[in-house]
């Protein structure tokens, strides 16, 4: 029976009864508004984004992962990182025949959906690459991902469905090992995003409320959702 065990409830498993293909699942998050944190740090489950309405990138990459699972997927997700004055990204991830794909949450036109057509995760991780950069500076910054983690390691605490926030996913994540994606020389050889790119980085699907303070959002969501 589909979500048997899961925890959710009739109504939340309709929803993600669904979101049968990664490519749909991508749509869901795409109508989801932007979680701007205005009233603090948040890291919600599954089930509360579904309540809610909202996610930032790391609420988005764990409904994404709870939706490939309930239909039959492991539900796998992978660090991107970037310099330290750049912020990270979550994204989920499922292997189709031996090609890897992804998808994302964001307020930005990139960095979202990448289809299953990568070999390994390196190749996928590395496909972000060159939208990946500061829109002040032109900056390319994604520097490093780790392998896909199952967040079935998780499960004891109900991640899925849990009422608190599960700050500590993404927490334990950064704490794993990561693996570079550049060569020092690579790093400086790098060419600057130009003004036609750095504009294009600029489309927002929401525009930043008024008044919310720069850096109010955590660094691992800060410019990557509701930037």
């Amino acid at each position: 029976m589909f979500g048997r065990g899961s925890g959710f409830s009739r109504r939340e498993l309709s929803v993600f009864r669904r979101l049968d293909s990664p490519a749909r699942v991508q749509g869901f998050l795409n109508e989801l508004g932007c979680n701007w944190e205005l009233e603090g740090d948040t890291c919600m489950s599954p089930r509360r984004v579904l309540e809610s309405g909202i996610a930032h990138c790391v609420e988005g990459a764990l409904l994404a992962a709870a939706a490939l699972r309930l239909h039959g997927r492991r539900a796998l997700v992978v660090e991107l990182v970037a310099t330290a004055d750049d912020d990270s990204h979550l994204v989920a991830v499922w292997n189709e025949r031996g090609y890897w794909g992804a998808i994302g949450k964001t307020n930005h036109a990139v960095l979202r959906y990448r289809e299953p057509v990568h070999r390994d995760t390196r190749e996928l991780a590395i496909s972000f690459f060159h939208e990946y950069f500061l829109n002040s500076n032109g900056e390319k910054t994604l520097r490093s991902f780790t392998r896909p983690v199952d967040l079935a390691r998780f499960d004891r605490r109900r991640w899925m469905t849990a009422e608190e926030d599960v700050a500590y996913i993404p927490e334990a994540i950064e704490g794993m090992r990561h693996y570079e994606l550049l060569e020092p020389w690579q790093i400086r050889g790098l060419r600057r995003a130009d003004d036609v790119e750095i504009q294009a980085g600029e489309i927002l699907v929401e525009p930043k409320p008024r008044g919310l303070r720069e850096g109010r959002a955590p660094r691992r969501a800060r410019r990557r959702v509701a930037g």
